[in-house]
């Protein structure tokens, strides 16, 4: 199988970045990973993105203004995925979760002072963040309508109080942004909850970490080990910002928050799909050199199998990444909603893929003598982050459902009648 994501499909310039960074990943960050399930070391995450800003691979996603390779969104996968064949790649060239979803949001609705104030530095790698969002129960998770957190105004600033769990990255963070209810007093027309209903009100802040009242609380211990800063809690203990923390309106929270989760949760596809195919070219290595029962793994009809699966896997997930970056370009809205089902298919198809290399490596599998079975801790909670595959089929079918109402109100038959008149007779 020929694992190079859609090759000769793009505009030179991007099959240009694509090869270059698939070159950089395996020359390059390949020979510099840590030992499955060990973290990348500073030093080392410093000097690899130093080799990738002389590359010229460094920040693929981000403006040429402000030091990036300005890839637009309907070009990122082929390079995503380049970067992901290495679990850290995407950290070395800066387009990992949460600063990558941070940069684009920032680039799309942040002032001019807050670019130069907070893009500039996290998109240069001087700095990172987090994103602020998730609450423990009841507040927001996977229902982000309960946000509890709240922001009340004081004088020309606000106050934030409230609790955050999984903030993916805090613990080295130089800021968050955060996800607070402001009530009526700050709500403006589209500021209702992800679904169209709800209370209005949400903001979000961008604040330092430095700032008093931000605590860093107790560390959450997950199987996923390569995402520097992990997913501590944070505590927001009566912190007091500026009015010009506020990123974009006051009020249109949950709608920036789809601006920015969308395209979020579509680059965490892109990468694990390029790990997803890392994995795939261990088990083909494996199934072409392993003998047994007289014959090379990959001349038995259950390997075989186990192989044509993954190629399934891997071509669809590609197929409805691509289709949904091109969406998203052009109608974000509806690239948002799609990214719901390409993240439901891409994270169940990538763990499928990896497990089935794990299986088919049998003992090397599952030792640390590969590092399959650290891919496969790292995609396994991808099932779970930003949104879970359940929360997920429910939008997608409340939506399935709502969109096929609407359209027979707006006069479209209703195809199912025949069939019932025909019962009635």
């Amino acid at each position: 199988m020929n694992t190079t994501p859609r090759p000769g499909l793009y505009p030179a310039s991007v099959e240009d970045l694509r090869q270059r960074t698939r070159d950089f990943i395996r020359n390059t960050v390949i020979p510099a990973e840590p030992r499955p399930g060990q973290a990348l070391n500073v030093a080392v995450r410093r000097e690899l993105a130093a080799a990738a800003r002389d590359a010229g691979v460094f920040a693929p996603h981000v403006p040429v203004e402000f030091g990036g390779q300005g890839l637009p969104v309907e070009h990122w996968s082929p390079v995503f995925q380049e970067a992901g064949y290495s679990p850290i790649g995407a950290a070395v060239l800066n387009c990992m979760a949460p600063d990558e979803g941070n940069m684009h949001m920032l680039n799309l609705i942040g002032s001019d002072a807050q670019k130069q104030r907070f893009l500039v530095p996290l998109a240069a790698g001087e700095i990172s963040s987090c994103f602020a969002m998730s609450e423990p129960h009841p507040g927001a998770g996977s229902d982000p309508d309960a946000l509890s957190t709240t922001a009340v105004r004081d004088g020309n600033g606000w106050r934030i109080t409230g609790h955050k769990r999984f903030t993916s990255g805090a613990t080295f963070a130089g800021f968050a942004i955060v996800m607070a209810r402001t009530g009526a007093e700050a709500a403006k027309p589209g500021s209702t909850g992800p679904d169209g209903t709800g209370q209005a009100g949400a903001t979000m802040f961008l604040v330092p970490m430095d700032t008093p009242g931000v605590r860093i609380g107790a560390p959450i211990h997950t199987v996923d080990r390569y995402l520097p800063g992990g997913h501590p809690h944070v505590h927001f203990d009566d912190v007091l910002v500026p009015d010009s923390a506020v990123l974009g309106e006051a009020g249109l929270a949950f709608k920036y928050a789809q601006v920015r989760l969308g395209p979020a949760r579509l680059t965490h596809c892109m990468r694990w799909l390029g790990l997803a195919r890392r994995a795939m070219d261990i088990m083909l290595d494996r199934a072409n050199s392993r003998e047994i029962f007289g014959a090379h793994l990959s001349q038995l009809g259950i390997a075989q199998d186990m192989i044509a699966q993954s190629v399934i896997d891997i071509e669809t997930s590609d197929a409805i990444i691509a289709k949904c970056a091109a969406l998203l370009a052009v109608d974000p809205k509806a690239g948002s909603a799609l990214s719901s089902v390409a993240k439901v298919h891409v994270s169940e198809a990538v763990y499928r893929v990896i497990d089935r290399a794990v299986q088919l490596c049998g003992g090397d599998g599952v030792s640390d003598g590969l590092p399959l079975i650290q891919y496969l801790n790292e995609v396994r909670p991808f099932r779970i982050y930003d949104g879970s595959t359940e929360t997920h089929k429910w939008a997608i079918a409340r939506r399935a459902a709502s969109t096929r109402r609407r359209a027979v109100e707006n006069g479209e038959p209703f195809q199912g009648a025949a069939h019932i008149h025909e019962g009635e007779r």
